[in-house]
This record gives C-alpha cells, structure tokens and sequence, in this order.
C-alpha cells in the first residue's frame, strides 16, 4: 500500500477515500431525513400561513351597499373611535 501513494502509485489510497467520503455523505442524507421527520408542528407557522381571517360575506354586503348607494359613513363616530384609539387614558 506504501507503494501506491504519490505520483507513481496506481491511486489505490484515492479510491479508498473516496469511497469513505460516500460513505460519510450517505450518512449525513440519512442524519437529514430523520430530522426532518421530527419535524414539530408549529400553530405559529400555521396560522401566519393561512393569512388573516376574512369574513368575505361581510365584504360582500358592503360592496353591495356601496354599489347600491345605501352604504353611509358616520364621520363623527369614525372621528371619535379614532381619538379614542390614539390619547391614552387619564387618571
């Protein structure tokens, strides 16, 4: 085997390692697959997956309202949520 290391050998030690680093590389493909397989449900991942809930029927009423002319805005209401959503309380 020492004769076959360096430029005059017949690259007997290059075919061993080669072989050896298929093997470590079959390893590591079956060290990946079996995380994978534990993989732990994430609700977090869900939900941020599924998107925001959209009620689409309310979404169709008001389309139809403001289509119809009968969708009307209380200004002062709108106004007042507002406020009340930015000053923080007193007391």
């Amino acid at each position: 085997m020492i004769n076959s290391i360096g430029p005059t050998g017949t690259g007997a030690v290059d075919t061993v390692r080669s072989q050896g680093v298929q093997k470590s590389t079959a390893v590591e493909k079956v060290a990946v697959k079996t995380e994978a397989e534990q993989v732990v449900p994430n609700p977090a991942a869900d939900l941020a997956a599924a998107g925001p809930p959209v009620d689409t029927d309310k979404i169709a009423k008001i389309r139809a309202a403001i289509q119809n002319g009968s969708y009307s805005l209380d200004i002062q209401a709108i106004a007042n949520r507002m406020i009340d959503i930015d000053i923080l309380p007193r007391g």
